[in-house]
């Protein structure tokens, strides 16, 4: 089992990989990131060419299009034949098709397993996956995304659907996130504590664990990253990309796009998508 790209969720699926028994290599571009992997039991090799010559599944858990086709080009002639490759890094629609193009170039079998979650979910194996690809490719895969998930989607049989999952479902964290910041925001300038909104929707038809989970970080001002908010911004760029394509509104997304670029040009880019909260303070401004 090999893991490509040991970044934030990379790491985490790594370690979940090892602590269900699986033999696991790793290799990242900053080798200083792959390293302390070796810590855990990983192999950690000094280029993808080797990371991959005894792989049965190789992972791709890389930042964009470019990232995966440079993987691609360096070590998919140096895998096994019978390799599958599963390709987990959030690309859009348009870089899903330039990465199954490469694929059927270098007659690589690929799958894909998007992963819905952040790192706390990736280090405890309780992401969601949402997989695509031809069934038969998908089973042999299945049990490497069960010791990374708690529970796997079937989104179609065609590389893409996974991705087109993926998309809608980002869309809509993004969403959440940047509401929740919005409420609690507009509780404490009118005078209330903001924990109030959080109070009030707790068990009601409206309530959400995920903004309770982001409206505490906000509260707390605990924006250490789980979900970095330039990836999303990169994600929100992507799904407005796909939107436009199939013929969807951009209307909202146009407006997250504007609200997530604000809290990142105020320096916020590296830290968790709960800074997106900033955005709708005037104090932080």
């Amino acid at each position: 089992m090999t893991v490509l790209g040991t970044g934030t969720m990379g790491a985490g699926v790594a370690r979940s990989l090892l602590r269900e028994g699986h033999r696991v290599t790793v290799w990242n571009r900053s080798a200083d990131r792959a390293r302390p992997l070796s810590d855990d039991g990983a192999s950690v090799a000094t280029d993808a060419a080797e990371a991959v010559a005894d792989a049965e599944v190789v992972l791709l858990t890389l930042f964009d299009t470019d990232a995966v086709v440079d993987v691609l080009e360096a070590a998919a002639g140096d895998a096994p034949e019978d390799a599958v490759w599963v390709q987990a890094s959030t690309v859009g629609v348009a870089g899903t098709e330039t990465v199954v193009q490469f694929a059927e170039e270098y007659g690589i079998t690929l799958v894909e397993a998007m992963m819905l979650g952040t790192k706390a979910p990736a280090e405890q194996g309780t992401l969601t996956m949402l997989a695509a690809g031809p069934s038969d490719v998908l089973d042999r895969v299945d049990p490497v995304l069960d010791a990374i998930g708690a529970k796997t989607v079937r989104a179609g049989d065609r590389v893409g659907d996974g991705t087109a999952l993926k998309l809608a479902a980002n869309a809509w964290i993004a969403s959440i996130t940047a509401a929740t910041g919005q409420s609690l925001a507009i509780a404490r300038g009118l005078g209330l504590d903001p924990q109030l909104f959080l109070a009030a929707i707790e068990g009601t038809a409206s309530d959400s664990q995920y903004a309770h989970t982001k409206g505490a970080a906000m509260l707390r001002g605990d924006l250490a990253p789980q979900f970095a908010l330039d990836g999303l911004r990169k994600d929100i760029g992507l799904i407005g990309d796909a939107a436009r394509f199939a013929g969807v509104s951009t209307t909202l997304l146009d407006a997250l796009d504007r609200v997530y670029a604000e809290a990142s040009a105020a320096g916020h880019g590296a830290e968790d998508i709960a800074a997106v909260g900033t955005a709708f303070r005037r104090d932080a401004r």
